[in-house]
């Protein structure tokens, strides 16, 4: 009897800190992004709808970029830094203790299943995020290392910084509500359809069995709360922070290649659409930083049609959050995620000519 009484509290005891734990996480997460983000944005919000402007372009002017050199790539990287940082920070921290803090079962129920609801529950839960692709690559990392099923895990990764309700906001002050629809539109389909059919491509397309997951993962739960952080916040930073600075730097250096200048033909045709597409699919951008630079782009004659291709692809992923999140995704899902975020980009493009 004293032994069953004993187990009972030993349960209760577990059930007690796993509440703990998970209120730790969401408090944390909760202070980190009133700092990070929902704080500043509000006041951006406030600034957009009276200046019609949220700042300069991240590329510069528009005009001539500078030749690729170290000192281009040191200049852009400096800049994007001190943009990105704090969320950057966020985002590694959230990531680890995502993995230490939040119970698998809990995880594995709502975002363990390749269904659509599982995908939709993952695309859901990056709208209070409003992170950048490379800032949400740690945490869509600490979620697939905790098991978290490809197509909830990557609509987390693509819905923080397509579905962004701050940028559609600042959008629609500062470019038009046309560009904050079509935005939308394609948001939609890249973070919950692209995401939900990328499960056909990973090896856990099959029906999971949760129960064996969530016993696994009880195993892996070993040790203390303290260490077990340390090795998840170690390991991220030792793998994703040096990929990240280098593919920061390259492209800040080849930048004039990626957005060269155009000619008043050109300036609208389907060629600088593809171009542009596939352009903004790689560059690395802060959060909503494709507004300015759109601003700008288009006051010096770019067409519609290639701006709204990188409304959609510029912040959608980047060569740098590909790389962070490579070792967590087989490579026929990245692949199909970097056709899919250019082939939407092209499709924008070509409804940006016309409705725009």
């Amino acid at each position: 009897m004293a032994q069953v009484n004993s187990s009972i509290n030993q349960t209760q005891i577990n059930h007690k800190k796993t509440y703990i734990y998970a209120g730790l996480f969401l408090l944390v997460a909760i202070a980190g992004l009133f700092y990070v983000k929902w704080s500043p944005y509000f006041h951006k919000a406030i600034l957009a709808s009276t200046t019609h402007s949220i700042g300069t372009s991240i590329l510069g002017d528009g005009g001539s970029m500078p030749s690729p050199s170290w000192e281009s790539a040191w200049s852009y990287a400096v800049t994007y830094f001190n943009a990105v940082w704090k969320a950057a920070v966020l985002g590694v921290i959230l990531g680890s203790l995502l993995q230490v803090l939040l119970p698998a079962n809990w995880l594995l129920k709502v975002l363990g299943k390749t269904t659509f609801g599982s995908t939709a529950a993952g695309g859901l839960a990056s709208l209070p995020g409003m992170m950048c692709t490379c800032c949400a690559a740690p945490i869509a990392i600490g979620m697939r290392k905790k098991n978290v099923s490809v197509g909830a895990s990557l609509a987390f990764w693509l819905g923080n910084p397509t579905l962004n309700p701050a940028t559609l906001i600042f959008m629609t002050f500062v470019l038009s509500w046309k560009f904050t629809l079509l935005r939308l539109v394609f948001g939609v389909v890249l973070t919950f359809g692209v995401s939900y059919f990328a499960n056909r491509f990973a090896k856990d397309a099959e029906p999971v069995d949760l129960d064996k997951l969530m016993e696994q993962s009880g195993e892996a739960e070993k040790g203390s709360f303290i260490s077990r952080w340390m090795k998840s916040m170690g390991t991220m930073l030792l793998y994703v922070v040096p990929a990240y600075v280098f593919s920061v730097l390259l492209l800040g250096a080849g930048r004039v290649w990626l957005f060269p200048n155009m000619s008043e033909a050109a300036a609208n045709s389907l060629l600088t659409i593809i171009l542009f597409a596939i352009a903004g699919m790689l560059f690395v951008i802060p959060t909503a930083a494709e507004i300015p630079i759109i601003q700008t782009f288009l006051s010096v004659g770019l067409g519609t049609g290639p701006a709204a291709a990188l409304l959609l692809t510029l912040p959608a992923i980047s060569l740098p959050s590909v790389i962070m999140v490579a070792k967590s995704y087989p490579g026929k899902v990245l692949l199909f995620v970097i056709s899919s975020v250019v082939i939407l980009g092209i499709i924008s493009g070509l409804a940006g000519m016309f409705i725009l």
